[in-house]
C-alpha cells in the first residue's frame, strides 16, 4: 500500500496520527453536498448526514436478503470518506469520471495511511469494493446512496414548499436501482410525492379561490 502507515494506535501509543485521522473525518460534518450548494438549497445537508442516514438504512436491512448487514454499514460510513479531502465532485463540476476516482482514491491512501495496518486496509478493502460494485453488498448501497439523494430532494420540497423543484434528480436516477428492494422503497416515495403534489395544488387552488 502507498503512503506512510502509522504505529499501532493501541500499542504503540501513536495518537496523533489517530487523532488526524478523526479530524479528516470530521471535515465531513461541515462539507455541504454540492449537488444542493449548486442549486442554492438552503440549509443543504452534510457529507456526514448523508453518509449517516445510509448506514441506518443498512442497518435495517431485512434478514430475507440474506446479506452481511455489517459490511453494508461500513461500506455506507466509507464510501464518501475520501471527500474528506477532495470535496464533493459532481458531474457539474467539469471533472471526468477518470479524475474523479484518482483524486478520490489519492485522498483515501492518505487518509488511510494515519491508521495502523489492520484499519488502513480494511477501510481500503471497503472504498475499493464499493468503488469496483462487483458484490451484492456494494450494489445495495450504491442504491442507498442514490436513494437518500431523491428522499433528501422530496424533503426539499416539502420544506421549501415548492412541489416537483427538483425533478431532476428523480429523473437522472430513473432505472438506475439495481435491487428489488430499494425499488421498492422507490416506488413508495413517487406515490408519496404524487399525492403531497395533489394536495398541495388542491390546497392552493381553494386558498386563491377564497382569496377571489
Amino acid at each position: 500500500m502507498n503512503g506512510r502507515q502509522a504505529s499501532s494506535t493501541t500499542s504503540n501509543g501513536n495518537y496523533g496520527d489517530y487523532i488526524k485521522f478523526l479530524e479528516l473525518v470530521g471535515n465531513c460534518k461541515h462539507i455541504k453536498r454540492t449537488g444542493w450548494v449548486l442549486r442554492d438549497v438552503h440549509d443543504p445537508e452534510t457529507i456526514s448526514g448523508h453518509m449517516y442516514r445510509m448506514s441506518v438504512m443498512s442497518f435495517l436491512i431485512p434478514e430475507d436478503m440474506k446479506l452481511n448487514r455489517i459490511k453494508c454499514m461500513k461500506l455506507a460510513l466509507i464510501h464518501d470518506l475520501a471527500e474528506s479531502l477532495v470535496g464533493d465532485i459532481t458531474p457539474y463540476c467539469g471533472i471526468s469520471k477518470q479524475e474523479k476516482r484518482l483524486r478520490e482514491h489519492k485522498a483515501i491512501l492518505e487518509i488511510c495511511s494515519l491508521l495502523d495496518q489492520t484499519g488502513s486496509e480494511e477501510i481500503l478493502k471497503l472504498f475499493e469494493e464499493y468503488e469496483n460494485q462487483e458484490t451484492a453488498e456494494a450494489q445495495l448501497v450504491k442504491d442507498f446512496d442514490l436513494y437518500d439523494m431523491v428522499l433528501q430532494a422530496f424533503e426539499y420540497e416539502k420544506r421549501d414548499e415548492k412541489p416537483k423543484l427538483h425533478e431532476e434528480f428523480f429523473v437522472n436516477t430513473k432505472g438506475r436501482f439495481k435491487t428489488e428492494f430499494v425499488r421498492k422503497l422507490v416506488e413508495e416515495l413517487h406515490k408519496q410525492r404524487e399525492e403531497y403534489y395533489e394536495n398541495f395544488t388542491s390546497d392552493m387552488k381553494k386558498k386563491n379561490h377564497s382569496a377571489s
